[in-house]
């Protein structure tokens, strides 16, 4: 007789949690938000300069840098950068900043630096760049950063060649653009080609300037962004206290 109870009594208590499986099931289903579905959300890192965010897209979306091109050498230089030129014509670049845009025309007279200028911008080398050097009343320079990718970009383009001075006599003035350069061992008065400086001091300010640097352009929009820039704090080497980055793409 016990026997019998025990086996009624187990029999009831299956059937008991069978029903209640179901009914748990059933409301899950019909529930899709129920706890065990719902995931934490995800916070967004918020970029901290917007110019960064959208160049670090488009340089992805692009083929890799330097792709089908062969690196620049002083060698193939000029051979180079005259064919280039020759299949890329454009003269204007918009650079932006978190600060606005800055539109540059790029003169047609200084052939190798200015295809070398849009080479590198149609290449998204100038992407992640910083404006790095800040001097009020004079210059603001740019095309070079503190960053790992800057000197990989430099080592796919070539890092082993300078620009032939292309002067053709012409001075710096407010809104001019001119190739930088090494003052030391340099007689021949060659551009560094990665890096470039927009001068908005004085004419008293040019005389060591003129015919030692070559002036490739202009701006032509966008000054009063320069003079924003110029003015930021900086430290004792002219580097703005928080950086300036660039993104620029032919007009």
């Amino acid at each position: 007789m016990m026997k019998y109870l025990s086996y009624v009594l187990l029999t009831a208590v299956l059937l008991l949690t069978s029903c209640e499986d179901k009914k748990n099931a059933s409301e899950e289903k019909a529930n899709p938000t129920s706890e065990k579905a719902v995931l934490p959300d995800k916070t967004e890192e918020q970029p901290k300069d917007t110019a960064t965010s959208e160049s670090s897209k488009k340089t992805n979306d692009k083929t890799e840098i330097g792709a089908g091109y062969s690196k620049i050498t002083e060698d193939n230089l000029v051979a180079f950068l005259t064919q280039y030129g020759k299949e890329n014509p454009e003269t204007k670049v918009k650079i932006s900043t978190r600060l606005g845009d800055i539109v540059i025309e790029l003169y047609e007279d200084t052939p190798l630096h200015r295809a070398n200028f849009i080479y590198l911008v149609k290449q998204g080398y100038f992407n992640e760049t910083f404006f790095h050097r800040i001097v009020p009343d004079f210059i603001i320079q740019g095309g070079n950063s503190d960053l790992p990718s800057t000197n990989k970009k430099r080592a796919k383009l070539g890092n082993d060649y300078l620009l032939p001075a292309e002067i053709n006599g012409r001075n710096h003035f407010y809104g001019s653009v001119s190739g930088a350069k090494e003052y030391r061992e340099n007689p021949d008065k060659k551009s560094a080609p990665y890096e470039f400086f927009i001068f908005l001091g004085p004419e008293t300010s040019t005389s060591h300037l003129n015919g030692n640097y070559t002036v490739f352009g202009r701006v032509t929009q966008g000054m009063d962004v320069v003079e924003k820039i110029a003015a930021l704090p900086s430290d004792e080497g002219d580097w703005p206290l928080q950086n300036v980055y660039v993104e620029a793409e032919v007009l």
